[in-house]
């Protein structure tokens, strides 16, 4: 996607083993890699503790009818790919689906996040 380096955010496309799905809006990503704490005593910050924590690819996606959901909640070794406004790409691999999707009647959308220990920024 060519992008005016002053584009910075709006468009984007989310795509899961390369089919296209219809992306509502709060897509959000993380690729942290671990999480910290900071260790205080009563004396003094005596430093911090580090544990791992898995990168995430989350969103609003719009229902349709040809869209399974009980296959969303089926997905596990999944490759979750997001293009954004700003030209960056986002890669997660091996992603697997977390908590129950529901869908909003409304507006036919539903929430959906994949978790998994490779997301990156390319």
């Amino acid at each position: 996607m060519a992008t005016d380096p002053r584009r910075l955010a709006g468009i984007a496309f989310l795509t899961v083993d390369g089919v296209n799905y219809m992306l509502q809006g709060d897509l959000e990503y993380q690729v942290s890699r671990v999480s910290r704490d900071t260790l205080v005593g009563q004396d003094k910050v005596h430093g911090f503790s580090e544990k791992p924590v898995a990168g995430h690819i989350s969103g609003t996606l719009r229902d349709s009818a040809g869209l399974s959901l009980a296959d969303i909640n089926a997905m596990t070794n999944v490759t979750v790919i997001i293009e954004l406004a700003n030209g960056k790409t986002v890669i997660g691999r091996n992603m697997w689906a977390v908590d129950v999707q529901a869908v909003k009647t409304m507006e036919a959308t539903f929430e959906v996040k994949w978790e998994s220990e490779s997301v990156e920024e390319a």
